[in-house]
C-alpha cells in the first residue's frame, strides 16, 4: 500500500455507533471489555478500520448493517424513568414507546435524560454518534423549558443567571430566564440552557428560593414539542435531521 493511501472504510466504533449499538464512547468501552469481535476474533482497539459491519459481533450476536439515521420526538409524561430498566421496578419510557413508535423504528436511544417528574420533549435516535454530539456541552445546543414555580422572584434576579451561578461547588453556565406570567406568588418561567447538568433547572430555581411544581422541556435545539400529545411520538423528517446534522458538523 502506498504511504499516502488510506485504508478504505471507517473506524468500527463509529460504524457501531451509527448502527445504534451504543454511543461511540460506550462502544470503545465495550471493545476494551472484549465484547466486540470481527470474524470471530476479539478486537483490541476501537481504531480498527472496516468497510462495513459484515462479520462484526457484539456479545456473540451478529450486528446488522447500519440503518439510516432516524430521530424521533417523544412527549414524555411524568412518572417515567429515562432508562431501559429500573432496579426499583418503576415504569420506563420504553414501556410507553412500544405503542408510541412505529414498528420499524428499531432500537432507539434517548438524547440526554428527563427526570422522573419532568415532562416534555425527549428526542430519541438510532444513531449513537448523533446522540453523543447532541449531548456534548461543547455543541452549545439550547434546551428550553417552562417551569411553574411558587415563591418570590424578580425579573432582575432571573436575568442575573445569564452570567451563570455556582451552587454547592457546582458551576452552572449561562441560563437565559424570563418571567412568562405571574399570579400572586405563582409564576411560569421560561428558561434556556446549553449544558444540561443533572437536575440543573430544579437546583437553580430552588437555590433562588422557589418551589418547582411542574417542569416541561419544550425544545431541544431547533426541535420543539409543539402540540404533540403527551405519551405520543413523531418522526422528524429526514431532510430536517440532515440539515441539523450538517450544522453540527460546521460547529
Amino acid at each position: 500500500m502506498a504511504q499516502d493511501q488510506k485504508p478504505e472504510g471507517e473506524r468500527i466504533a463509529k460504524l457501531l455507533a451509527r448502527a445504534g449499538v451504543a454511543s461511540r464512547r460506550e462502544v470503545e468501552r465495550m471493545i476494551a471489555d472484549g465484547r466486540v469481535s470481527l470474524h470471530g476474533k476479539v478486537l483490541e482497539t476501537p481504531a480498527t478500520i472496516i468497510p462495513s459491519l459484515r462479520g462484526v459481533s457484539v456479545d456473540g450476536k451478529p450486528v446488522g448493517k447500519a440503518d439510516r439515521t432516524r430521530l424521533f420526538a417523544f412527549h414524555k409524561p411524568t412518572g417515567l424513568i429515562t432508562a431501559e430498566r429500573d432496579p426499583r421496578g418503576r415504569p420506563t419510557i420504553y414501556a410507553a414507546l412500544r405503542n408510541a413508535l412505529p414498528r420499524d423504528a428499531g432500537r432507539v436511544m434517548p438524547v440526554g435524560r428527563l427526570d422522573l417528574n419532568t415532562e416534555g420533549l425527549l428526542l430519541l435516535t438510532n444513531d449513537g454518534e448523533l446522540k453523543r454530539a447532541m449531548e456534548l456541552p461543547a455543541s452549545g445546543i439550547p434546551r428550553t423549558y417552562r417551569a411553574r414555580t411558587f415563591g418570590e422572584i424578580t425579573q432582575d434576579r432571573l436575568e442575573s443567571l445569564i452570567e451563570g451561578i455556582t451552587i454547592d461547588g457546582v458551576r452552572y453556565g449561562r441560563i437565559d430566564a424570563n418571567m412568562e406570567r405571574r399570579t400572586g406568588r405563582n409564576q411560569w418561567i421560561e428558561l434556556a440552557i446549553t449544558e444540561g447538568k443533572n437536575r440543573e433547572i430544579r437546583r437553580v430555581l430552588e437555590h433562588l428560593g422557589l418551589q418547582v411544581s411542574r417542569l416541561i422541556r419544550t425544545g431541544y435545539g431547533p426541535f420543539a414539542i409543539g402540540d404533540l400529545p403527551r405519551g405520543q411520538a413523531v418522526e422528524i423528517p429526514k431532510q430536517q435531521v440532515e440539515r441539523f446534522r450538517s450544522g453540527l458538523k460546521r460547529r
